[in-house]
This record gives structure tokens, C-alpha cells and sequence, in this order.
């Protein structure tokens, strides 16, 4: 377990922190703070709040990801999935949703919009070189793992 402080916003006040819907959960559940609810058409977005804001331990993210049942249900998705809150972010957690489906979907007070995945963050060095280890893969891009995958000649 790892401890993250959180501070309630004023209109998050009567909304539950975020959390795990089930013992086996890897994201936390996270509730809409909207005081009206916001309808979204086919093809609209909107900056969600979530009335709250965070203090992550250094070396650890929060990942905003969407919720499978949204997504399946309505085409709800979080924009930038997965978002990233950052461990030196202060302000309000806020979610950037869109509206994939064909139907308008109304985001209401206390609905279940995202979820969240901490996630320890990795800080890189680099090595610049004039080559690199070659790999069965190669230089082979988008689709190339796919069936009948041939590595190009000399990659």
C-alpha cells in the first residue's frame, strides 16, 4: 500500500474519494463533480472535474484510464488515455472525456466517469550510439508482428 494525500474541493464534498470496486481492482473508480449535468453529443468532449486534488509521492503517476463499461455501453472515452497526473501536480484532478458513440451521453453528479492506476514512474538516461543491437524484429513498424511477419533484409 502506498500512501497518497488527498484533498477534498468544495464541490466534491458529499462525492467518495476514489476507489476500488472490487479486492482485485487495479484502478480506482473516479466520481464526476459536476454541479449540472454536462451533456455530450456524438463527437463532443468536456474537462470533467473530479473535486478533488492530490499530493503523489515523487516517482509515481496517477494514469487516467476509461472505464470498460463506458467505453462498451456509450463509446465514452478519456481523450488522452491514459492521462497522467504528474507527482508535482497540486490542482484539480480533472477528466478529458469524449463522446465516441452515436448517442448524446449526460455526465450527472457522482457518476462513475474514469479510473485511476498509480503507477511508479521510471527516469531514463540516455546512451546515444552510433548503432544498436539488432533484434529479430528489426526496424518492422506498425502490423509487422502480425502473420506472415518477415523481418526486412538487414534489419
Amino acid at each position: 500500500m502506498i500512501e497518497v494525500v488527498i484533498k477534498r474541493l468544495p464541490h466534491g464534498v458529499d462525492l467518495p474519494l476514489p476507489g476500488y470496486a472490487t479486492a482485485g481492482a487495479a484502478g480506482m473508480d473516479m466520481c464526476a463533480a459536476v454541479a449540472d449535468p454536462i451533456m455530450l453529443a456524438p463527437g463532443a468532449r468536456a474537462l470533467i472535474p473530479t473535486g478533488f486534488a492530490m499530493a503523489l509521492p515523487p516517482d509515481y503517476e496517477l494514469q487516467i484510464r476509461p472505464r470498460s463499461g463506458l467505453a462498451l455501453k456509450s463509446g465514452i472515452m478519456v481523450v488522452n488515455s491514459p492521462g497522467t497526473i504528474d507527482a508535482d501536480y497540486r490542482g484539480e484532478v480533472q477528466i478529458l472525456l469524449l463522446n465516441a458513440g452515436a448517442e448524446a451521453f449526460v455526465v450527472t453528479r457522482g457518476m462513475r466517469i474514469a479510473q485511476g492506476v498509480l503507477a511508479p514512474v521510471y527516469r531514463v538516461v540516455w546512451r546515444e550510439s552510433e548503432t544498436l543491437e539488432a533484434s529479430g524484429r528489426g526496424a518492422g513498424g506498425f502490423g509487422s508482428t502480425g502473420l506472415g511477419f518477415v523481418p526486412p533484409m538487414g534489419g
